[in-house]
């Protein structure tokens, strides 16, 4: 089965997703440098300028990965949770910190969250919508966790909607990620998988319409790298 064919549905893309993150975790932090031409960090601090987190303040990361963002709320005072698919992310996002004040750290799906409603006022996630195999779905749990007024801040690739635009930037990021996904994993898929999931993407304006649809309000992106990237910031 073809890569495309492998997440062209909800259930296969949860499958696929849960394999590829699995495989990849320890080399996460790495790619993320990679891909984002060292900007990674910034782009995360940048997300958090938008709410600075403060003591009391409830935040919880979703995606985790490694627990950057975690990290940088919990170091500003917040009570963070970060949550995340993979077992192994977990693991790699504790040991960070092995012995040390950190957040608390759960392996749980974004899509059926194990938090009463109005639990946070805050919810980030970087690089985390886009790999959900319902968005829809996903933004309905992050607004019954969020309290009234709560604020969903996420960074993650963009769709760009000039098609030429989207289709040379498709097609960079196919072999950048085929040669990584080889040197790495010996499996050039590995990292295709990112071009494929940015085509079923909605794009920042979509997922601006969709965040409006779904009960949010004063819903926004802002262009993060020429508009390759986008952060999008949104209330309840």
């Amino acid at each position: 089965m073809s890569l495309r064919e492998s997440v062209a549905t909800p259930d296969g893309k949860r499958r696929y997703v849960r394999t590829l993150f699995a495989t990849i975790a320890d080399r996460y932090d790495l790619i993320t440098v990679v891909l984002s031409y060292g900007q990674d960090r910034a782009w995360k601090r940048r997300l958090l300028r938008l709410a600075p987190p403060r003591a009391g303040l409830r935040v919880l990361d979703l995606a985790t990965g490694t627990g950057d963002i975690a990290y940088l709320a919990h170091e500003a005072g917040a009570h963070v949770t970060g949550l995340d698919v993979t077992m192994r992310m977990i693991q790699l996002a504790i040991a960070k910190r092995p012995d040390g004040a950190r957040p608390r750290f759960l392996v749980g799906d974004m899509s059926a969250l194990p938090f009463p409603a109005g639990a946070f006022d805050v919810v980030t996630t970087g690089y985390g919508l886009r790999n959900v195999p319902d968005l829809g779905g996903a933004i309905d749990e992050i607004a019954r966790v969020l309290a009234p007024g709560g604020l969903l801040l996420s960074l993650d690739f963009n769709r760009p909607e000039n098609a030429v635009i989207r289709s040379v930037y498709l097609a960079y990021l196919t072999v950048v990620g085929g040669a990584l996904g080889w040197v790495l994993h010996r499996d050039p898929d590995t990292y295709r998988y990112i071009p494929e999931s940015i085509r079923q993407y909605p794009g920042a304006a979509g997922v601006v319409r969709l965040l409006r649809a779904r009960g949010f309000v004063a819903a926004s992106s802002r262009p993060v790298l020429g508009g390759f990237m986008a952060i999008h910031e949104a209330r309840t």
